[in-house]
């Protein structure tokens, strides 16, 4: 019995996607895309915003039809794409994050130790490759900015990709940050392409400066909000803390591919078992051993656990300066003599967070004026921002516990 491949998906961000090509539908059918429906877009963030339950399904769904949208428009404007380019650039951004790990960014070198989730994301996109004979091949030239025509890469990374272009949509509709909409359809019909590089042409600056500081009052008031850099860390904490009691040669209870990812010891090199393991590690295996490890006899692990779990989270103090070690010492001294441990110094800790909000030197982005020039974003005449938003801030974060 034959399947209709093209489908329609209903997303509630974007309305209609469109599936295209038939390749498209077999990947996103695949065991190894399904699990992007078990792992959250935005980690533990629903403890803060109750709306953003959405995953990495929805997103790597939502910057492919941006992408579609884009290559639309960049055909209209006479730029050459082939059916061949068009589909590899598609199939290139649905996997982007095909290699992500549970919950946050943060936990993948902790499971894996230093394997970023790109790097797994390659290595996935190459085993899909082996099973759909070769027809991934374009796409991961592309991934990994070998094709030869700039712009596909810098559709799928760069400051002003489609993957952000989504993201910063779809993480402003779910937690209701207002501040985070942008029009992403603005943006993508001021792109452009000239000697294979993307512009945006030059009436569209309001519009890029408007998505530029958009992205940096998400992270402010989203990622970076002092509960959810907390809760982040926390996750790390947790699991930071079953590894180092596992190395201590402690018991600590974990089940399945999470319980071989916590006692295994050298990633090297990564082998086939580790990644069909990885391949069915999702959100729902460490919030299972979470739940297990409130009852820890690790105070530390119990405690943090707890917090997550339950949402008692420790006290948190915001500041752009970084705190005196002696506040910090005395934190510590209090919370050992309140629990009666001798280990207060994993339950009091400074966290920072660093944001550059527009990198001009790294992937600037560059305008077309009308008479075909180039010029960098900053240069422009028109620009009202964008010349002051290239210093990176930092804020610091204290917690120590509420009880304290």
């Amino acid at each position: 019995m034959s399947t209709n491949k093209l489908k329609i998906i209903n997303d509630p961000v974007h309305g209609f996607i469109k599936i295209p090509y038939e390749i498209l539908y077999d990947v996103l059918e695949h065991r190894y895309f399904q699990r992007l429906r078990r792992i959250s877009q935005t980690g533990l963030l629903s403890l803060v915003f109750p709306g953003a339950t959405h995953t990495r399904f929805h997103h790597a769904l939502g910057a492919m039809h941006l992408m579609f949208t884009a290559l639309e428009t960049l055909k209209l404007k006479n730029v050459k794409i082939s059916d061949e380019e068009e589909k590899a650039a598609l199939l290139a951004i649905l996997l982007h994050d095909v290699g992500h790990g549970p919950y946050s960014h943060a936990l993948e070198s902790l499971l894996m130790e230093d394997w970023h989730h790109e790097k797994l994301s390659i290595l996935l996109m190459k085993k899909l490759n082996d099973e759909f004979n070769g027809e991934l091949d374009l796409a991961i030239e592309m991934f990994q900015g070998k094709y030869h025509r700039k712009f596909f890469n810098q559709l799928i990374t760069s400051q002003l990709d489609v993957d952000r272009l989504d993201y910063l949509k779809r993480d402003s509709f779910f937690t209701g940050v207002s501040e985070g909409s942008v029009n992403t359809q603005r943006i993508i019909s001021m792109m452009n392409v000239k000697d294979d590089e993307l512009l945006i042409d030059e009436k569209g600056v309001y519009s890029i400066e408007n998505f530029l500081t958009a992205r940096m009052f998400m992270y402010w008031q989203v990622y970076y909000h002092k509960t959810s850099a907390l809760a982040e860390h926390l996750l790390v904490k947790i699991l930071s803390r079953a590894k180092q009691l596992i190395s201590e040669g402690k018991q600590v209870e974990a089940y399945g591919n999470l319980k071989y990812f916590l006692y295994k010891t050298d990633f090297e090199k990564a082998t086939e078992e580790d990644v069909n393991r990885f391949t069915q590690l999702d959100d729902t295996d460490v919030l299972s051993a979470i739940k297990t490890w409130q009852n820890a006899d690790d105070f530390v692990l119990s405690y943090f656990c707890k917090a997550v779990v339950q949402r008692k989270f420790p006290k948190t103090v915001f500041s752009s300066q970084k705190f005196e070690e002696s506040e910090i010492l005395e934190k510590i001294e209090r919370a050992n003599q309140k629990f009666g441990i001798e280990n207060g110094d994993q339950l009091v800790e400074q966290i920072s967070r660093t944001l550059l909000p527009y990198d001009n030197q790294k992937q600037p982005i560059f305008l077309l004026k009308r008479d075909g020039r180039k010029i960098k974003l900053e240069d422009a005449e028109t620009q009202i921002l964008s010349a002051h938003i290239n210093q990176p801030t930092t804020k610091n974060i204290l917690f120590f516990p509420r009880e304290i």
